[in-house]
């Protein structure tokens, strides 16, 4: 889209707001005039139902007083009728006045038309009959006037309480319903009886509905129907029109069957909001033209021509041609100041072009690490269980020939072998960060103190060790046995640069990594941490090697002098770890790795014992109930553990477990696999377990613990771990220590 296109649709927006105002207004407007007349028409036909009401009452009010008066007593029919015929004159709301005799026939007449009926099967007559004091009411049409009337019969009763005659007024429904003027545009009001027949339709000759015309069975007549309570609603009419309808409250005059109507068409109640709407729209409509004729204007003039000369030079920076610039001169405001950003931009694409070659490489270099990890994980758990069963019967095999030094030996090679495998295992797996790290509060400085006797042995007397340690050490955060297979390696690696002997520094100190050192190498998390950087004097590392030491099976040594995986392991344990190892090497002058170990904060290292040795072995009575589903793994852990003496229980899987353990059968431990098949792990099945026999030790083994314990690389708190493989030694002291209180 164009910037001209962009302006203009910019412009549209503009005049979108108050668009949207204008239709938001129009929609209120036109909501309070729906509001406005439905209340007017509620109010005009509750009005009409009160005022109907009030004729009512006044009616019988009159009739109460003519009963009274002795012209209705007269045997003279034609002064009776002439008096009835002055009370109508005098009050025109009467279509007739008359009186009926108690035997049904028609006396008195106002309108004196000498006329003979009988009345004995007028509804309204014969409730009268049974009614005292009270007047009954009668929609009807009148059989001579054709108009809609309201049949008011009161019976005239005697002291003792005989009738003397029925006096009847015939109140006209259409002069009660009149309406002078219409309250809403096309407004309409209906009377209609209880059948559902219109009695009244005002105003008279206004398309709609006519007197006598029934309403019943129509939605109309199913909102009129209840008589109690006043509503408003929307019906659909039968020729597909909307009307808005009121309904009067008509539950007092509940006696006259009556429901009293108001209601106009919906189009005719909003016309005006709409033509307001209509008008405000074409208002709008003319702004918003000369909005967008201004806009055209100024992008034609002031916009194009500037954009074409950065187009041009995007153009050539598309090409690979980093040298493209606009020259000047420059427009003022933003677009000028855009294009002096522009050639800003291209001053820097060649220095960002190597940036990014260099994140590609890392981006490269980090991809081969974790595709490696990923195998090492894959392939670690069932390696360390052949590993276990090789160490395992290597370890028997050379207890049972004791007395066979030849086959002693050949055990012992085989287990040393095994041993190798499982500490390259091991360096994988630290590689890959995928070993359980059981972290503690320690003193680097007297862990480090710790191991100068057994490293002064493995190094040897040409080398030179020097420890300097800082004072004020924090106490670092990390797992004390694997910080020190860390620390034996990378002095390894330094012996083997000094083949002709060397000096070899062991330093630690404080040390807190800003952001800048964080943004320069974006593995690192800024803050406070223990460094210990080991330093030798050796040959050094090439510049063209730094990039890649920490790779596995990488090594500048010959063939047959190393794996590979110390340095990777070193870097795999310090990630883990949550910290951080750097190398600085000089060819000729020798190497230093650094590790940045995080710093413990409000806890105290325990004190390390030099002396401290590992506890004898022994074993015990207890009952172990085994649980591996790696059947020679199963078979040398129940064979070596009945051996120390214990009493062994053995599963192949959780659900066989689970049925012993729910068995009475004495278990003081549970010995399980971590990673077993059968949809239960080692971990669920301990949490079953437990919460059937609280309180039972637990002791778990792996060779690759994926999250069940392990989680963020650390021992979930208070669970004990024997890694596989183990050799008989292990698997003792496990035992014991798990069974101790």
């Amino acid at each position: 889209m164009s910037i001209r296109a962009r302006l203009l649709l910019i412009a549209l927006l503009a005049t979108a707001i108050p668009a949207l105002l204008v239709l938001a207004n129009f929609i209120k407007d036109r909501e309070a005039a729906i509001a406005g007349d439905a209340r007017r028409l509620a109010e005009l036909a509750q009005a009409k139902a009160e005022d109907l009401h009030q004729r009512i009452r006044g009616t019988a009010q009159l009739q109460f007083g003519l009963a009274r008066a002795g012209d209705l007593d007269s045997d003279d029919r034609a002064a009776c009728s002439a008096f009835l015929s002055e009370v109508r004159e005098a009050y025109p709301q009467y279509t007739g006045i008359l009186t009926i005799r108690p035997d049904g026939r028609l006396f008195c007449d106002s309108l004196r038309s000498g006329r003979e009926l009988d009345l004995n099967n007028r509804d309204y007559f014969r409730r009268a009959l049974a009614t005292r004091g009270d007047v009954v009411l009668e929609p009807t049409f009148g059989r001579l006037t054709g108009l809609a009337v309201m049949q008011v019969a009161y019976p005239a009763r005697t002291a003792q309480g005989e009738l003397r005659f029925v006096l009847l007024a015939s109140l006209d429904l259409a002069r009660a319903a009149a309406v002078s003027a219409p309250v809403v545009p096309g407004a309409q009001l209906l009377v209609v009886d209880d059948k559902g027949q219109v009695l009244v339709a005002a105003p008279a000759g206004q398309a709609g509905f006519k007197p006598g015309e029934s309403i019943a069975g129509t939605p109309l007549w199913r909102f009129a129907e209840p008589s109690t309570g006043a509503a408003e609603a929307d019906v659909a009419m039968l020729d597909g029109g909307v009307f808005k309808w009121a309904r009067a409250d008509t539950s007092g005059i509940a006696g006259t069957r009556v429901h009293v109507l108001a209601g106009a068409p919906r189009d005719a109640i909003v016309a005006g909001a709409n033509a307001r709407y209509a008008r405000d729209t074409a208002l709008l409509a003319a702004v918003a033209f000369g909005l967008f004729l201004a806009a055209w204007l100024l992008t034609e003039r002031a916009i194009r021509r500037p954009i074409t000369r950065m187009t041009a030079m995007a153009g050539q920076l598309a090409a690979g041609d980093l040298a493209a610039r606009i020259e000047p001169p420059w427009p003022s405001g933003e677009l000028g100041t855009l294009m002096q950003v522009m050639n800003q931009t291209a001053q820097s694409l060649q220095a960002q072009r190597q940036d990014i070659a260099n994140l590609n490489a890392r981006l490269l270099q980090s991809q081969r690490m974790e595709a490696i990890g990923q195998l090492t994980g894959g392939v670690a758990h069932d390696f360390n269980n052949l590993l276990t069963v090789v160490l395992g019967n290597a370890d028997l095999l050379a207890e049972m020939s004791a007395d066979d030094p030849a086959r002693r030996q050949l055990a012992e090679m085989i287990g040393a072998a095994a041993q190798r495998g499982a500490a390259l295992t091991q360096q994988l797996l630290a590689f890959a960060r995928k070993q359980p790290l059981d972290p503690s509060v320690i003193d680097v400085s007297q862990r480090v103190a710790a191991l100068d006797s057994m490293l002064r042995r493995t190094l040897g007397e040409h080398i030179e060790i020097e420890l300097v340690r800082a004072a004020g050490l924090w106490p670092a955060m990390v797992d004390p046995a694997q910080l020190e297979n860390a620390l034996l390696n990378l002095c390894l690696n330094a012996r083997d640069a000094m083949p002709t002997g060397g000096k070899l520094t062991l330093e630690t100190a404080n040390a807190a990594l800003d952001q800048r050192y964080a943004d320069q190498h974006p593995d690192v998390a800024p803050g406070q941490y223990v460094m210990l950087a080991v330093s030798d004097t050796g040959v050094g590392i090439p510049p063209e090697h730094l990039a890649r030491v920490f790779e596995p099976f990488f090594t500048t040594k010959e063939k047959g002098r190393g794996t590979g995986l110390g340095l990777a392991m070193v870097y795999g344990f310090a990630k883990q770890s949550a910290g951080h190892v750097g190398v600085y090497s000089e060819p000729g002058h020798g190497t230093t790795i650094k590790l940045y170990l995080p710093r413990a904060q409000g806890a105290r290292p325990a004190p390390v014992d030099p002396k401290a040795q590992e506890p004898a072995i022994r074993g015990g009575t207890e009952s172990v109930l085994v649980v591996e589903d790696d059947e020679p793994v199963r078979q040398l852990a129940c064979l070596e553990l009945r051996a120390l003496g214990y009493r062994v229980l053995e599963a192949p899987n959780g659900t066989d477990a689970l049925r012993i353990v729910e068995s009475e059968e004495p278990i003081e431990l549970l010995f399980t696999d971590v990673v077993m098949p059968g949809g239960m792990s080692g971990r669920q099945l301990a949490d079953a377990a437990r919460r059937l026999r609280p309180g039972l030790r637990v002791l778990y083994t792996s060779g690759y613990t994926e999250n069940a314990i392990v989680h963020h690389g650390r021992l979930d708190p208070g669970v004990m771990l024997l890694p596989k493989p183990y050799r008989r030694a292990d698997l003792a002291r496990a035992i014991r220590t798990a069974l101790s209180p």
